[in-house]
């Protein structure tokens, strides 16, 4: 569909001079003559254009076929979204495209000035756009009169339902008036939202630009595994290895979004944070900061970065997995929009490998496995970009010339090229050293060899501490200067490891990790001597050991309900069960349990 085809001559022309040269489906099937005048019910994608969908939807409404909109005091059209940013990116959505209507927009979103927001509503307006909890305040108070609206549009109904507005919602829509358009804009419409499109809408017209899901073609998608404790060393590493002019983070608490925005300040970034948190004026200086080139990387929660859409967001890291697949996909659709290619990157702990793999399955993408990038690759995209770099290839202007014909006379040209490579060096924060990972499926990986007269080894790591055979292995194969076919078994308990190497390569082992470490500062190594599965320290004794006789008044002394004895036994051994140690958590039997997460 052509601009001109059921647009209003004001919002059409409008739409020219933003550079629109067709609408897209969403912003089409909304002028469908099916649609005209009647509610609707809408699902589409993120980034397909929904604000101005609508905006030229209730443009019926709001012009009544004219070309400018009359001086008016109570409110014509109502929008509501579920946070500040987005109702103040639809507020401004809507200002440019109804602009030569002369349209007068009035927002009401929490943490503002609500006496200003007053004001603006008594000097007249024809859309009010806000948020649920500030839109009911209004009401409640009289400052907004909804007696004259002719149609309420709810941008992401579905969000605004998750978020524990339904209350508001309804609030809001029992206090307008009856005869009027409503319009729901969802991503999805799970039974919720058609319940409350049932009560509120009347034959509502059902509308899907959503065909069967399928992965966005302008993201490539890229699954990092890393060792857990690695992970924020893997954030930094893809922040160096992409360079993106704008990079947003996703964490999933404030604490790691603090935490986070912290670390990677400290190691150079230009970095801003978004939390629920922040009041209204520090998340307008965040945003105004990514726009304006001052800041690159945005950390923030999910609830904070709904609906935002920053220019030139070339990259997006999941620093902590989605809960589901719905927020895995409105996360990653922060880039890839407006034809704009993008790089989403989930950084997945070993400990969360299946959970990632379900993630993506239900979200029907398909990622890279890799590990995530070193800090060798970095240095070497680092050399491709400097040679390709515009700096080397534009010619000197007239002014540049005499400071030019200086320099090489006072200084050689390796000089000046070693100034200039330390300068670009300098400007670029260094990358980590990360453990050496394995991307290999589970099934693909093969039983490893018992040696006989094996000697064993401990690592002061367990499950606890997230230790994971495939980041242990590449360490000790490092720390003792042996490869990975020269380690035998591995058994990881509670707070410790332990593992078996030849007998012929222990004492050149333990003496090459004694004088060089194992290059990890809190992680130590230590030869075992006798039974390793003995002197556990917390960890789990061997299964077949576990219902047998037990130690420290527990034991049985012989079969469950064989004479007095071995039913004492039994009541010792079930008190023993139920003592707390200092962490209030039960011992004895409890350590079955495996780590906490896939397993």
């Amino acid at each position: 569909m052509n601009l001109h085809d059921g647009v209003a001559p004001a919002l059409a022309t409008a739409l020219e001079e933003r550079g629109y040269t067709s609408l897209t489906p969403v912003q089409a099937s909304v002028l469908e003559a099916d649609a005209d005048g009647k509610d609707l019910l809408v699902s589409a994608q993120t980034g397909s254009g929904k604000t101005v969908a609508f905006g030229l939807a209730i443009a019926p409404e709001l012009l009544a076929g004219q070309d400018e909109l009359t001086p008016t005091q109570e409110p014509i059209a109502l929008v509501v979204a579920p946070t500040r940013e987005l109702a103040l990116q639809v507020s401004k959505e809507l200002g440019w495209l109804y602009a030569k209507a002369k349209a007068r927009i009035a927002t009401c979103v929490g943490g503002m000035d609500m006496r200003k927001e007053r004001r603006n509503l008594a000097m007249g307006t024809h859309i009010v756009v806000g948020t649920p909890g500030r839109l009911r305040d209004h009401i409640e108070r009289g400052s907004f009169d909804t007696s004259n609206l002719r149609t309420v549009v709810l941008d992401e109904a579905d969000e605004m339902l998750d978020m524990g507005f339904r209350e508001d919602l309804e609030f809001i829509l029992g206090s307008a008036p009856v005869e009027r358009r409503t319009l729901m804009f969802s991503a999805t419409v799970p039974k919720p939202i058609a319940n409350l499109a049932k009560q509120y809408q009347k034959d509502a017209v059902r509308i899907s630009t959503i065909a069967e899901r399928e992965q966005h073609k302008d993201i490539e998608y890229r699954a990092l595994q890393v060792a857990p404790n690695d992970r924020e060393n893997a954030i930094i590493n893809v922040l160096r290895f992409y360079e993106a002019q704008n990079a947003m983070i996703f964490a999933g608490t404030r604490e790691t979004v603090k935490h986070l925005a912290a670390r990677l300040g400290n190691r150079g970034f230009s970095v801003v944070a978004l939390s629920g948190e922040l009041s209204q004026s520090e998340r307008n200086h965040a945003l105004q900061a990514m726009r304006s080139g001052r800041a690159r990387v945005c950390v923030a929660t999910d609830v904070a970065a709904r609906g935002i859409d920053l220019p030139n967001l070339d990259l997006v890291i999941h620093a902590d997995l989605p809960t589901n697949s719905d927020t895995f996909l409105h996360r990653s659709g922060r880039t890839g929009r407006a034809g704009r290619k993008g790089v989403c990157t989930l950084i997945v702990p070993h400990t969360r490998r299946r959970t990632a793999i379900r993630l993506l399955t239900g979200a029907k993408v398909k990622a890279d496995w890799s590990p995530a990038p070193t800090a060798d690759e970095i240095i070497l995209k680092d050399r491709e970009r400097l040679f390709a770099s515009e700096v080397l290839t534009e010619a000197p202007n007239e002014d540049e010339v005499p400071m030019i014909a200086e320099l090489l006379e006072k200084f050689s040209p390796e000089a000046i090229a070693a100034a200039f490579l330390r300068k670009a060096q300098g400007d670029m924060p260094a990358p980590e050293e990360l453990l050496a990972t394995s991307v290999e499926a589970p099934e693909e990986r093969k039983p490893r060899t018992k040696f006989e007269n094996g000697v064993w080894f401990r690592l002061n790591v367990g499950r606890k501490h997230n230790a994971d055979p495939r980041w242990l292995l590449p360490m000790i194969c490092r720390a003792g200067h042996i490869s990975k076919n020269d380690i035998g078994s591995i058994r990881i308990f509670d707070a410790d490891s332990r593992f078996e190497l030849p007998e012929h390569l222990a004492d050149k082992f333990a003496e090459t990790v004694k004088v060089h470490g194992t290059g990890e500062k809190s992680i130590t190594i230590t030869r075992i001597e006798g039974n390793p599965e003995r002197g556990n320290s917390g960890g789990r004794p061997p299964r077949k050991n576990f219902r047998g006789e037990r130690s420290g008044g527990g034991f049985r002394k012989g079969p469950r309900g064989e004479g007095r004895e071995g039913r004492e036994g039994g009541r010792e051994g079930r008190e023993f069960r139920g003592k707390r140690d200092g962490g209030g958590k039960r011992g004895g039997d409890r350590d079955r349990r495996g780590p906490k997460g896939d397993n």
